[in-house]
């Protein structure tokens, strides 16, 4: 186990930490984390989070390229970097005290489909559409927020936050410009499920979009 995860030796932490990196081979697998791309984390208690290191393949992750954060994004174990976004993890935590897991995939579908849309994405008709947490019938507006990407993080988050309080997150995922999907749920089950309806949806969008043109 990693050295830096002495803090947190409940009896759940392997197994949460083995189910993470479950999740990321799967989403190797489906090429949605390619090269060193995505971040994916798990809430731990109320004020610290496990998340994935910076610059480690997540499709062959270990619970060595797993690290704890405070929910301010400092690390427990300071010689180790996480992921270059996790204050939007961090943010997310500190929204809701519900959701208990956030991921974050690169998939090719997910990144053009934001650097297509001009605004929101707007979803309806899809059976997928239930896969969402609240989501009741394919007759449902669903609008998946699609927010400017920026390498200032904090400034980022800060846009996060202002769409959530105005409850434009009810998608619980949105896009990132040119970056990818971000989603999240009240476990790592249901962060999954989502990532994987949204994924869906995302690409079902691109294939009528291509048989439009």
């Amino acid at each position: 186990m990693c050295h830096n995860l002495a803090m947190h030796q409940q009896p759940t932490y392997r197994a949460e930490a083995e189910a993470l990196c479950d999740v990321c081979h799967q989403f190797g697998e489906r090429q949605w984390c390619l090269a060193t791309g995505g971040n994916f984390s798990v809430r731990l208690d109320r004020t610290h989070c496990l998340i994935t290191r910076s610059g480690t393949d997540k499709s062959r992750l270990t619970i060595d390229g797993l690290m704890v954060c405070d929910l301010d994004g400092l690390a427990a174990d300071p010689a180790l970097k996480p992921s270059a976004e996790t204050a939007l993890h961090t943010c997310l935590y500190k929204l809701d005290d519900r959701i208990a897991a956030v991921l974050h995939t690169h998939s090719v579908t997910s990144t053009v489909e934001s650097r297509a849309a001009a605004v929101d994405i707007v979803v309806d008709g899809f059976e997928m559409q239930k896969a969402i947490d609240g989501v009741k019938s394919h007759e449902e507006r669903l609008i998946i927020p699609v927010l400017e990407n920026t390498q200032d993080i904090a400034h980022l988050a800060e846009t996060v936050r202002e769409r959530f309080a105005l409850g434009h997150m009810r998608a619980c995922g949105f896009l990132v410009r040119g970056h990818g999907l971000y989603a999240w749920g009240e476990s790592l089950a249901a962060a999954k499920r989502h990532i994987e309806g949204l994924e869906f949806l995302l690409a079902c969008l691109w294939q009528e979009r291509l048989r439009l043109r």
